[in-house]
């Protein structure tokens, strides 16, 4: 059954596709890489040739998990395979009438198997094939299945949640049908593309239509920058692949936005240029290696922008520094910008986690910085990141606080007091924070717009520290006269954790 994920809308649901699929080299382009293609009009051009070429190497990856449950005894579940259309719905019914037991009855362990159905695609002749992380599971018995009957056990090479990617090995005594990656980055919206999978347990079905859109985020993982396509793709599509007019792999169906879960025409598929650097070090390590910077960082928008004199919203903003990390030995401070990474434009904060995860473990990177108007250069050697996510986060600065003062004052629709015993006890705010309390917050004011919350503590205002109401009034005034429409307050919440936040001052 299909993984689902809720959306924005009650009625809206973004659905990872398991289900079914199929597979194949390409002795020849079908047609030649930039060659122009005409309108997608009936009749026109016709995908027979490419699909012919592509399709045995497109494979079914049937997923077997057995675990023990308890329950009454019932009539076996009968083995439907994966191709049977409505198998997920007896398998349903057959589970829920083994639940439970009435009362008196005697429970006893039971195996209990459930099968999920996918597709795959197989990129190797020696038998390496790619699918979703999501369409093999925890499974215990993975069978791929080919377009002629072929039928080989698998076991995993390795796989990757936070891209929903897995690859597999099977083995045979031939040289198998394979295809090869191609360059997402190369596609426009408005090319067409060719998805082949097995949805709904219907095999060997070919779908077109083109490239809706690109670098969607459809926050499903932390490098989310997904194909759109309004090709048909339906649960059984996933971990299939989409294919450009040369018969190359540019994307890796995995979820559809969709009231009903069939094919409303938005389908996502994971591209091929973040796809490629996590099949290598699967296939390399059986695990990944992704670059670890050692930051928190949060997007710029135009109110941010302009407080720190940036010009345009652009970079991602340092908003923690992980004491552990690389990027406190290269100079790495809170309130630094970071607008290009290894020669690579930031444009916003989604980009730097991609950018910095695809880098090798253990290079000196140079990046660019904008540390309060000015753009400096700093080198930093990447840790690996699942050794960081074992490194717990940077802790507070502990530096005892400045002893209470019991000045109050208004500003920015905000009621700031010097912090007490008494205020620290009430908001359970840690000990050795800096700053200055938070007690009250104008409803009305663009401080509630932008979420700023009693308890919390403003730490920096345009990134100058302020230890008391006082401090905060002057240095707001301050940045009127330089002629700042908002004012970058560094807020804190009683753990410790800050976030950067720009508040008008109009």
């Amino acid at each position: 059954m299909a993984s689902k994920f809720s959306h924005a809308s009650r009625l809206t649901r973004i659905a990872l596709l398991a289900g079914v699929a199929l597979g194949v080299p390409l002795a020849a382009p079908a047609f030649a890489q930039g060659t122009a293609v005409a309108p997608l009009v009936q009749g026109q051009i016709s995908l027979a040739d490419l699909a012919e070429r592509v399709m045995p190497a497109v494979v079914n990856i049937a997923a077997v998990t057995t675990s023990e449950t308890r329950g009454r005894t019932l009539p076996q579940l009968p083995q439907l395979g994966p191709d049977t259309p409505f198998g997920d719905l007896f398998e349903e019914f057959f589970n829920r009438r083994g639940q439970g037991g009435q009362q008196g009855e005697r429970q006893a362990p039971q195996q209990r198997r459930s099968q999920s159905a996918g597709s795959g695609f197989v990129i190797d002749p020696s038998g390496i094939v790619v699918t979703n992380n999501h369409v093999i599971g925890d499974a215990n018995e993975i069978t791929v299945v080919f377009s002629d009957g072929l039928r080989l056990k698998a076991e995993v090479v390795g796989k990757d949640a936070k891209v929903d990617l897995a690859v597999l090995r099977v083995k045979h005594d031939k040289p198998l049908p394979f295809v090869k990656f191609g360059d997402s980055d190369k596609i426009r919206i408005g090319d067409p593309v060719m998805a082949i999978g097995n949805p709904f347990g219907l095999g060997g079905s070919v779908s077109s239509g083109i490239v809706s859109a690109r670098n969607r985020d459809i926050n499903q993982g932390p490098y989310d920058t997904y194909i759109q396509t309004d090709a048909a793709i339906n649960k059984g599509n996933s971990g299939g692949p989409l294919f450009n007019m040369a018969g190359e792999v540019i994307g890796i169906n995995t979820a559809i936005l969709s009231p009903t879960g069939g094919s409303v025409g938005i389908g996502f598929a994971v591209p091929s240029s973040l796809a490629v650097n996590v099949v290598d070090q699967l296939r390399e390590f059986g695990e990944t290696r992704r670059g670890w910077l050692g930051v928190r960082i949060q997007n710029v928008d135009d109110a941010t922008a302009e407080a720190l004199g940036l010009g345009t919203a652009r970079g991602a903003l340092v908003a923690g520094v992980d004491d552990k990390g690389p990027a406190k030995p290269a100079g790495l401070e809170i309130g630094d910008v970071i607008v290009k990474f290894d020669g690579k434009d930031v444009k916003d904060s989604r980009d730097l986690p991609r950018i910095v995860a695809a880098t090798p473990v253990g290079k000196d990177v140079p990046m660019q910085v904008m540390r309060k108007g000015k753009e400096l250069t700093k080198t930093v050697k990447l840790g690996r990141l699942e050794d960081g996510e074992k490194v717990q986060q940077a802790s507070a600065n502990n530096r005892p606080a400045e002893a209470a003062k019991p000045a109050v004052t208004s500003a920015l629709g905000l009621e700031l007091s010097a912090q007490s015993e008494e205020l620290r006890k009430r908001y359970s705010i840690k000990d050795g924070l800096k700053g200055v309390v938070i007690t009250k917050v104008d409803s009305n004011s663009n401080a509630a717009d932008k979420r700023i919350l009693v308890g919390e503590l403003v730490v920096e205002v345009g990134q100058e520290a302020v230890n008391s109401p006082e401090d905060v009034t002057k240095r707001l005034d301050t940045l009127k006269k330089e002629g700042k429409k908002s004012a970058l307050l560094l807020v804190s919440n009683g753990q410790g954790e800050v976030r950067f936040v720009a508040v008008s001052m109009n």
